[in-house]
């Protein structure tokens, strides 16, 4: 798989892409992470990529010209499933939607900055926009790493144990159960003795009680 990231700020995704577990995927050629310079593909001479909003609103806004050039840059070289925007209004990103993301061969990532990019690249480029909550963050990298983080986590083979990755909360709508590790007693606190029995099957039932439980509690909106 290989994922690219479109950004004005590059350099705040080169520390998160190259440690842990996102560098461990890339060194045994699970994936490719590549980060693009947006301020690369301007044609202006200061290397500015954003102007003035038209209709005299606040703020600024990223130009067709570089991300349009940008895209089909990359475009001429490979063929791309989704070219996605970061986006407060676009469709929220959840597990479901990084698992689908998972499959895919090639994606396009394209941060957003300012106050958003030219309306007509959301129109004619751009094939999925995405939301990483109801919030505004001041550019799209942050989600960028996010969703490049759940995706690549499920990729086979990126995780160890991928049974971890398959248990996770949100994969089958409901979420994890508790978990323990040793001492079996600390500070008074026991673990539940359902968790030392060794009774596989007891121990999955008691699983399933608690994350019902807890997703009832805590996202009830998962169970409808």
């Amino acid at each position: 798989m290989r994922i690219d990231i479109i950004s004005v700020v590059p350099e705040s995704l080169d520390s998160f892409i190259n440690t842990s577990i996102l560098a461990r995927a890339q060194k045994k050629g699970l994936v490719e992470i590549h980060v693009h310079n947006l301020r690369d593909y301007t044609k202006d001479k200061h290397r500015r990529v954003d102007d003035y909003p038209y209709g005299g609103a606040a703020g600024m806004v990223i130009q067709c010209q570089p991300i349009f050039d940008c895209i089909e840059a990359l475009k001429a070289e490979r063929d791309y499933d989704e070219i996605i925007f970061t986006a407060p209004d676009g469709e929220k990103f959840d597990q479901p939607m990084a698992n689908e993301l998972s499959l895919k061969e090639n994606i396009i990532i394209l941060c957003g900055h300012y106050k958003g990019i030219d309306y007509r690249i959301r129109e004619n480029i751009i094939t999925k926009e995405v939301s990483i909550g109801d919030y505004v963050l001041t550019g799209g990298e942050l989600a960028a790493a996010c969703m490049t983080d759940a995706i690549v986590r499920i990729i086979p083979g990126v995780i160890g144990d991928e049974q971890s990755a398959l248990s996770d909360s949100f994969q089958d709508n409901l979420l994890e159960p508790p978990v323990y590790t040793r001492p079996a007693e600390y500070n008074g606190w026991r673990v539940p003795d359902i968790l030392l029995s060794g009774h596989d099957a007891k121990i999955a039932e008691w699983e399933l009680e608690q994350s019902l439980a807890r997703t009832k509690r805590l996202r009830p909106d998962l169970l409808k």
